[in-house]
């Protein structure tokens, strides 16, 4: 997805958030029959992050939001348009976005929630590039946010040890520089692999009643071998889309910023792709999967330690439910 106008998306700031209470791989084998040195062979996760009582998604939203803004020395009032990137909201209705605005001090403006699980940031940021691009609007939040943990069920040891929490959120500025900014986004869905990863109860197929508690249709299942070929097979190919659409080769790319959904999809996708290890982004070990929030999380946490530096390209790519894929070429 490419436009030839004169307006280019870059990114003015970054921010994130964690919460501060931390489950342990330890605290895990205390729950199923597991153990610390299985769940890293098999993840390479080494605790998560989990929201407190009483803390909700736009609670994490506003943290990462407002370091974003400060960031980019901006307000609330600076902002156009508002999207959070999720797929555990504090309720249906209304949407995480409008309870952000509202939270945040922004203008009446444009807020929407955007679901496309994993790749929900790449989803949301290409949305964000297409509002500039066309002139619509100047400065965009674009927030990845999720409290995963409340849909996990920990009897299930294939799912309760990746899921935890977190938010992170960037500024997506109008520019007419040809030296900075958004070089091309790539979106997939594959809706034939959707049963791979799916949240049965909560919508109008099956809205809650207590046999969807006594089924425990309200916590997430996934196939996660099947997931893992899929998750290789279609990053790499995201990624290849980018370096296509810019005519580059995967040398001239400092950093790749990939989905943190295992340790072991990461590295195969790097191995497949031909990608150093150097040059990719990792900081699975400490978070787990946080769904929307891991790409803009990793992003800000590299941005402020000095590793992303400007003028640098930047290659995002993700993979979730849906099946869902992207990646966004950038120059930062």
């Amino acid at each position: 997805m490419t436009s030839k106008t004169p307006f280019r998306t870059r990114i003015a700031g970054t921010g994130s958030y964690l919460p501060e209470k931390l489950l342990t791989n330890a605290d895990i084998e205390k729950l199923v029959d597991t153990n610390d040195a299985w769940i890293r062979e098999r993840t390479g996760i080494q605790h998560r992050h989990i929201a407190a009582d009483g803390e909700f998604t736009s609670d994490l939203a506003l943290k990462a939001a407002q370091k974003a803004l400060e960031a980019a020395n901006l307000t609330a009032q600076d902002l156009d348009l508002i999207i959070v990137c999720t797929v555990s909201p504090d309720q249906v209705m209304p949407s995480c976005a409008c309870v952000l605005q509202q939270k945040i001090g922004a203008r009446n403006i444009m807020a929407f929630d955007l679901s496309a699980a994993c790749s929900g940031f790449v989803y949301g940021l290409a949305t964000a590039d297409q509002f500039i691009r066309t002139g619509m609007y100047k400065n965009v939040l674009v927030v990845g946010a999720e409290v995963l943990h409340r849909y996990v069920n920990y009897k299930d040891r294939e799912t309760c040890i990746l899921f935890g929490d977190g938010a992170g959120a960037v500024i997506a500025q109008r520019t007419t520089s040809e030296t900075e900014g958004i070089m091309s986004a790539h979106l997939r869905s594959d809706g034939s692999l959707g049963d791979l990863f799916v949240l049965p109860a909560g919508g109008s197929a099956m809205p809650f009643d207590q046999s969807v508690l006594d089924r425990g249709d309200q916590y997430v299942r996934m196939k996660g071998r099947e997931i893992f070929k899929h998750a290789v097979r279609t990053m790499s190919q995201v990624c290849q889309d980018a370096l296509d659409a810019n005519a580059m080769t995967i040398d001239q790319i400092d950093w790749v910023i990939p989905h943190q959904a295992n340790l072991r999809i990461i590295d195969a996708v790097g191995s497949h792709f031909g990608i150093e290890p150097e040059k990719v982004v990792i900081n699975v070990q400490t978070m787990g999967n946080t769904s929307a929030a891991t790409v803009p999380v990793a992003f800000d946490q590299a941005v402020r330690d000095g590793r992303i530096k400007r003028g640098q390209h930047v290659l995002l790519t993700a993979f979730g439910a849906g099946l869902t894929s992207g990646s966004i070429m950038m120059k930062f």
